[in-house]
């Protein structure tokens, strides 16, 4: 057999390599060449351009000559042979016996268990044609038996796609898609690997167990999930997944690892020579070795060729340097004129240094003024924030005055009622006087109609006197007892009306009486009821003395201690450090200070929602929360004299940070408190410059600096606020005899005034008993005056029909007329009481309108103070907000000018320790150098004489040394990274080399392994047989010598003359001697004995198990149709049958 030829001549040398497709790379360029043939080497000779000699002076040849050393240091002979027939048979005896003794050895012994790499279990959901499969692996053989179409191939293509092979390399499939079972719309994988031993991957994040989950859906997204044994997620990435693979030598798309059923039939049919070859390549992972070998050679290559091109710069590079040389040493005579110039400069460079240093010092000077005017600013800063905060407390303190006002809307109300009653009544009024108007002219015009009716019926009378008088005058007496009776009976019902009235009228004021006694009680129980409840909370108190401020505030305070906090833990109720030294004053500071007493206060806003959140979880919603940090400020400023009594001097605060807060909340320090409203107006008078004061008849007086005041009632506490158990004595049984001393007064109130209002209540129901009995009486006088109209009416009609026609037509019109007359004077009396009883009410209307309206201006007036008073105190905390912003725009101005001169001088530190740096480089300290440009204008005159000589050589000394330095370390460099390149790509051809050299003697091993392993397995059966490997044309053959052949042939067999089962029997040895030459610790075979008849079966079965119990740490998966009945199976294999394929079942249609 031939062996492979490896022969390096340098850099002209050709390596000779092979690929599994013959693979042929070569590079040539003006002068050499390197051909690689896996095959065969050749050696190429050097072109004619290699020996040219070249005319250089004696530094070239010698670099010259040190470059042909060194490219002759690698070269090997380049006659080395072939490795003939008789070398590897050689090779064979020496290494062959080895192989077969380890091979005996292992015949009857078991190889252990892989304690990392191997599956322990695999779980499919909707893979394939399963909707739920479940595998627990032995970790050594396992076989999977089952009919065709049970889904026996799916396993390997589930542990494929799980372990992220490449979904074509399972044949089953081109894309994960096809692999989700029909109907549905997501497959999952879940695979367990076995992970322990010291080369476990991760032991202390995955455990002794891996557990890998793919998922994947019909629209192509897959998803990975790597576990831990105990189920928590370690990582979703594939790179994961590919370095868990690595680390266990898992090859899931090597197809020597995992067979699938395509793949196994395709290697069991084969008959070409290549393929195998091409197969025994790819499954030991040599080709991947050749292919990274081929990578390298091309790039070594290329390296070189690169080099050869950079190399024919360097004639060149040294023509350059030769000639700056000559014109530097023809210029050098001119050196010894500048070493004036030279000492000049150095002068001329510390010289700028001292100049720089001057500067510096100055700019640090006005760095250091300019930061003493900082402190002066914040100081007026600090000032103007302070003004702010106070301007900003004193519109707060107004906002809650102004909304502690509340509104006016039931006296508008009331007003707008009163108002439209008030209109209503003066237009009926109005219609009334014209009523009246009306009436007084029809009653004259009736008078003087009845005048004339008398004159006439006089007349006619006395015309007829003669005749009728003593029947007439019976008549008019009768008449006139009918009139006098009917105003009798008028008179009558109006006394008896006016009775009435009277007596309705003292009904309404005793109704009126019983409302207030009824109020009275009201008001007397509101009392009672009030006692009882502080009775209740002063008992509560004497309990719990935190009851007045909150619901459970002992717990609140619990759990505030047991909380974290971003600033100090909350401070509060304030009222727990607050007490009263004069209890005059209690109620007082109940109405205007209660509020606060409850109060937390807190030094870091980030702690504001959490208390919040505490106060709303215990329904304590009424309790406030500031802000403010600890600032132990001076406020003795802001106090009147010693012998003004203030809030702050009436109160006993232990808490210096309590204090503080009731200053800045309440300005109790300013705050003037006196008995009356008049005392404390004339302290604040005394006092000058406005202030406020507090009274102790519940009065806010208020003075204003540019004069005039305003007072403010304050609204009392009800009866039941649980302020009222505030700024009490420490004497609590006082207190609570106090409140049930108002108690019994409340109650002996309350008993007045029921029987107040029974007393009342009985002598109104007895009015209106006697009103009730009254109407009886009403409408007999009613009848009375009837039946008198009725019968003065007879008497008229009689004297009408008694008098002549004239005369009773006259009658009639005078009594018509005197009925219209009564029937107006009716009217109009009835529209004067009711004119006089709506005067009454307009009276009364217009008492209470402006007793409203007095209300209403009141309010106004107190209102409009405390929006002047808001309205000041914005003005002043908008001026105090501009001198702060003034302030802070200056002091921020300020900073950025100390930033820019500090900037400025830090700079000119830097340039001049830079300066004084490059000084010191360039040159030794100069001292006391001279003004720059005193040193300028002597250089200069130096270098006019020198610029004449300079010109004659066409560049000056500077420009030349320049040059020549430029030039040689062009030249340096190039030579340098030549050389050191071309070193490093002859080692990187040696080391190729090298490799090669170990890639054919790891295939000889490999290959003769096989060999040896492959006749081993067939003397199983009793054939003997051979692997016939042609490195050279990439062919592997197989020939076989069965038992019968032997007995009569005699020769050898060619696996294309032998039967399926010995076909097939002879390609399981083949792949199981190329199985001994891989290390991964997974074996994989689907469906292997598909041709092989019962013998061949049986004993490859055999040979299989006993391979796989002698192999070390490896797991066999195998796959067969077939039954394992007659196959003996021990402890280390376990059989896995797989359910019968449901499939509709019929008898077939036989004739």
């Amino acid at each position: 057999m031939a062996k492979r030829k490896i022969t390096v001549d340098n850099d002209d040398e050709a390596l000779d390599t092979s690929s599994q497709h013959s693979k042929r790379a070569r590079t040539v360029d003006s002068e050499d060449e390197v051909v690689v043939d896996r095959s065969r080497h050749r050696n190429r000779k050097p072109a004619n351009g290699k020996g040219k000699a070249r005319q250089e002076d004696s530094d070239e040849d010698d670099e010259d000559d040190e470059e042909d050393e060194e490219d002759e240091e690698d070269e090997e002979d380049p006659t080395q042979e072939e490795h003939n027939e008789e070398e590897e048979q050689r090779f064979e005896e020496l290494n062959g016996e080895a192989i077969r003794q380890r091979l005996e050895q292992k015949r009857n012994t078991f190889g252990g268990i892989a304690e990392h790499g191997i599956i322990e279990s695999i779980e499919m959901h909707h893979f394939m044609c399963h909707k739920r499969l479940t595998f627990t692996f032995g970790p050594q053989i396992n076989f999977i038996i089952g009919h065709n179409g049970s889904g026996k191939s799916a396993v390997l293509s589930a542990i494929t796609i799980a372990l992220g092979g490449k979904a074509n390399s399972t044949g089953r499939g081109s894309g994960l898609k096809s692999f989700i079972r029909e109907g549905q719309q997501i497959s999952e994988i879940t695979i367990s690997l076995k992970n322990q031993g010291e080369e476990a991957y991760k032991p202390k994040e995955y455990g002794k167990s891996i557990v890998i989950t793919r998922k994947f859906t019909k629209d192509g997204s897959s998803s990975w999930k790597i576990k831990s044994k105990d189920g928590k997620v370690v990582s979703t990435k594939r790179d994961e997944l590919s370095a868990i693979c690595d680390h266990m030598n898992i090859q899931v798309d090597n197809p020597m690892n995992v067979l699938s059923q395509d793949a196994a039939r395709q290697f069991l049919s084969a008959s070409h020579p290549s393929d195998k070859y091409k197969f025994f390549l790819r499954g030991t992972q040599l080709s991947q070795l050749s292919e990274e070998y081929d990578t390298c050679l091309d790039n070594i290559n290329q390296t070189k060729k690169v080099l050869h091109q950079k190399k024919q710069v360097l004639p060149d590079l040294r023509a350059t340097f030769k000639e700056a040389s000559v014109r530097f040493e023809e210029a050098s005579k001119a050196r010894e004129q500048r070493c004036k110039v030279d000492e000049l400069k150095k002068e001329l460079a510390w010289a700028h240094v001292a100049a720089k240093q001057a500067e510096m010092e100055a700019k640090l000077g006005e760095v250091a003024k300019a930061e003493r005017r900082l402190p002066k600013i914040e100081a007026e800063m600090k000032t103007a924030e302070s003004q702010f905060q106070l301007a900003s407390d004193a519109v707060e303190e107004f906002e809650k005055e102004y909304s502690a006002l509340g509104d006016i809307d039931h006296l508008t109300k009331q007003r707008d009622g009163h108002q439209e009653k008030m209109r209503a009544n003066r237009v009926k009024i109005g219609n009334f006087k014209s009523d009246e108007k009306q009436m007084n002219t029809s009653l004259t015009s009736l008078n003087d109609a009845i005048e004339n009716y008398t004159r006439n019926i006089a007349e006619e009378e006395r015309r007829l006197a003669a005749d009728t008088q003593v029947i007439r005058d019976e008549l008019n007496r009768k008449l006139e007892s009918a009139r006098a009776d009917v105003a009798n009976a008028d008179q009558a019902h109006k006394d008896f009306l006016e009775v009435k009235r009277r007596k309705l009228v003292e009904q309404e004021g005793i109704k009126h009486n019983g409302l207030a006694a009824e109020g009275k009680k009201n008001n007397a129980q509101e009392r009672v009821v009030a006692a009882q409840s502080m009775i209740s909370q002063c008992k509560e108190k004497g309990q719990n003395a935190l009851a007045p401020y909150g619901r459970d505030i002992k717990g609140v305070l619990a759990q505030i201690a047991k909380m974290r906090w971003h600033g100090d833990a909350p401070v509060g109720p304030l009222g727990l450090h607050v007490k009263l030294k004069d209890m005059a004053w209690a109620e007082l500071m109940r109405i205007q200070l209660g509020g606060l007493m409850s109060t937390f206060a807190v030094t870091d806003a980030r702690d504001r929602p959490q208390l919040k959140r505490l106060f709303d979880q215990t329904n304590n919603n009424h309790i406030n929360i500031i802000i403010s940090e600890r600032d132990m400020f001076d406020f003795s400023a802001g106090e009147p004299p010693n012998h003004i009594p203030t809030v702050l001097r009436v109160l006993e605060i232990t808490d210096p940070y309590v204090l503080r807060l009731l200053i800045n909340q309440a300005n109790i320090e300013r705050t003037v408190v006196a008995p009356k409203r008049l005392d404390a107006d004339n302290i604040l008078k005394r006092m000058g410059g406005g202030g406020v004061a507090w009274a102790a008849d519940y009065m806010r007086v208020h003075r204003y600096a540019e004069g005039g005041g305003q007072s403010i009632k304050l609204h009392r506490l009800p009866p039941n606020d649980p302020r009222n158990m505030m700024f009490t004595s420490s004497d609590s049984a006082s207190v609570l005899s106090t409140w049930h001393e108002n108690l019994r007064s409340a109650e002996g109130e309350c008993k007045a005034a029921q029987e107040e209002a029974a007393q009342l209540r009985q002598q109104f129901q007895t009015l209106a008993r006697e009103i009730n009995g009254m109407s009886e009486q009403e409408r007999s006088l009613f009848e009375a005056h009837r039946t008198a109209k009725q019968e003065l009416a007879s008497l008229q009609e009689e004297a009408k029909e008694e008098m002549p026609a004239d005369i009773m037509g006259l009658q009639s019109a005078k009594d018509d007329a005197e009925a219209e007359k009564i029937s107006i004077m009716q009217q109009f009396e009835d529209v004067v009481s009711r004119r006089t009883a709506i005067d009454q009410e307009q009276t009364t209307l217009l008492v209470e309108l402006n007793k409203v309206k007095g209300q209403i201006h009141n309010f106004e007036e107190a209102r409009q103070g405390v929006q002047k008073r808001i309205e000041d105190a914005a003005a002043s905390r908008l001026e105090a907000q501009s001198n702060k912003n003034h302030y802070a725009k200056k002091l921020d101005d300020e900073n950025k000018k100390v930033e820019a001169i500090d900037a400025t001088a830090k700079q000119l530190q830097e340039e001049f320790i830079n300066w004084t740096t490059g000084a010191e480089e360039y040159c030794e300290r100069v001292e006391n150098p001279r003004k720059v440009d005193v040193v300028e204008r002597t250089l200069e005159s130096v270098q006019k004489a020198l610029k004449e000589r300079e010109r004659r050589h066409g560049a000056t000394v500077e420009e030349m040394t320049i040059e020549v330095n430029n030039a040689k370390a062009v030249l340096d460099s190039a030579e340098a990274d030549l050389k050191s390149l071309a070193a490093l790509n002859n080692a990187l051809k040696r080391s190729l080399v090298i490799r090669l050299t170990r890639w054919q003697e790891f295939r000889r091993h490999i290959a003769l392994r096989c060999k040896v392993v492959f006749q081993y397995h067939l003397s199983n059966r009793g054939y003997f047989g051979k692997i016939l490997f042609d490195h050279a044309n990439q062919t592997l053959q197989l020939k076989v010598q069965t038992d019968d052949q032997m007995a009569t042939q005699g020769r050898d067999k060619d696996p294309r003359s032998l039967s399926g089962g010995e076909k097939s029997f002879s390609t399981i040895c083949l792949l199981l001697s190329l199985w001994d030459a891989i290390g991964c610790p997974l074996r994989c075979l689907d469906e292997f004995d598909v041709f092989m008849d019962a013998v061949n079966r049986r004993i490859s079965m055999k040979m299989m198990i006993d391979t796989a119990n002698a192999s070390d740490k490896k797991q066999y998966i195998l796959i067969t149709p077939q039954d394992m009945g007659n196959i003996h199976v021990g402890q280390t294999v376990r059989v896995h049958r797989m359910s019968d394929p449901e499939r509709g079942q019929g008898i077939l249609a036989f004739t």
